[in-house]
């Protein structure tokens, strides 16, 4: 779009808002800190919950930082109230989360006296930081003109034509601090916040759609053909995202499908080895016996084929002693009868010695 058709549409905006709508009361004077929380809590909300959200905190929590280190659901709990609590309190931890580690304090007065490039700078390298919050802190509390659109205002800019749909979702609208200047900044702003929020919370608000066709000719119309393709496009994205789930679940089913499988071959595998393992042994165990079993054999018949000839010795040796004692006896015998007479004579001093005898036990032999 032309810069002068955004700019007349944008002035034309400004008119309509100052008819239907009034300004809110003025923001009373905060510390710099506090500023960036109200503009946490506005964002998307109206102005009266914006303030009875930051009573609360400051009524609930002794200090911000025992808000910075609540649980989100204990935050969640205390701004109940809000349109969608338990976003505005993650934001809100988030931003103070970010503020205590850039700066290891909660006052931020000081970079009121610096220069404002560099304090603005300081802010947008925070990751949670949004263009809502970081322009609402820049206009309302370093005195800095830039204009705070938050989703809800910027809705209004894309049905009537005044942002297109990749500036939107940028959240930049291109020439809007030229058309509104400064002394008109607040008070657009404000109105503008008030348009945009009606029209969130009710897509059938009269004021707002009224509004819409005053600035532009089928505006309401448009709004609701987008908001039907932003609602199917959601429809869309679950459905997709079912279809991812349900795909990865079926995955996983089969990959676990395989790997039992996998598991089954393997222990087959296994037990096969270990029955072969088991066979082979018991093979080579009865290999081994039957071997044994061959030698005690040989063994036994060597000294069966041993025994008879140890006997046949035994036998022939036994005849030879008994006759070498009936010699011995009857030489005995002779000498006796011999000399009778001399059994009375005193014993000669030399005696005989007695014959050894001959014969000598034989040793059996150990068979080879």
């Amino acid at each position: 779009m032309a810069a002068s058709n955004r700019a007349k549409l944008i002035t034309k905006l400004h008119t309509e808002l100052k008819k239907k709508y009034s300004l809110p009361p003025s923001q009373p004077s905060r510390p710099l800190l506090e500023h960036l929380l109200y503009a946490c809590l506005l964002q998307d909300a109206p102005f009266d919950l914006a303030d009875e959200g930051l009573a609360k905190c400051e009524q609930e929590f002794f200090d911000w930082n025992e808000v910075r280190v609540t649980t989100v659901t204990e935050l969640t709990q205390v701004l109940s109230g809000m349109p969608e609590p338990a976003k505005t309190a993650r934001r809100l931890k988030e931003i103070l989360q970010e503020v205590f580690e850039e700066f290891y304090a909660f006052d931020l007065d000081h970079l009121k006296k610096e220069n404002l490039g560099k304090a603005v700078g300081k802010f947008e390298a925070m990751k949670s930081m949004t263009p809502f919050v970081l322009s609402y802190t820049v206009q309302h509390g370093l005195g800095g003109h830039s204009i705070p659109v938050d989703y809800a205002g910027m809705v209004i800019m894309l049905a009537t034509g005044i942002a297109t749909q990749s500036e939107a979702s940028d959240g930049k609208i291109p020439g809007l601090e030229r058309a509104i200047p400064k002394n008109k900044a607040l008070e657009f702003s404000a109105l503008l916040h008030q348009c945009g929020v009606a029209l969130l919370l009710d897509h059938n608000d009269k004021k707002a759609r009224a509004l819409l066709d005053a600035v532009a000719k089928g505006a309401a119309d448009g709004y609701d053909e987008w908001e039907a393709s932003k609602k199917a496009a959601i429809r869309r994205v679950k459905k997709r995202r079912r279809d991812e789930k349900v795909a990865a679940e079926q995955d996983a089913e089969d990959q676990a499908e395989v790997a039992k499988a996998a598991k089954g071959t393997k222990k087959g595998a296994a037990k096969s080895g270990t029955k072969t393992e088991s066979g082979k042994a018991k093979s080579d165990v009865t290999k081994k016996t039957t071997k044994s079993s061959s030698k005690t054999d040989a063994g036994k018949a060597k000294a069966a084929a041993a025994t008879p000839q140890s006997a046949d010795t035994d036998a022939s040796a036994a005849p030879k002693k008994t006759t070498g004692k009936k010699v011995a006896t009857k030489k005995t015998s002779k000498k006796t009868a011999k000399k009778p007479e001399d059994a009375s004579k005193p014993k000669a001093a030399k005696s005989t010695p007695a014959k050894k005898s001959t014969n000598r036990k034989l040793s059996k032999r150990k068979p080879r």
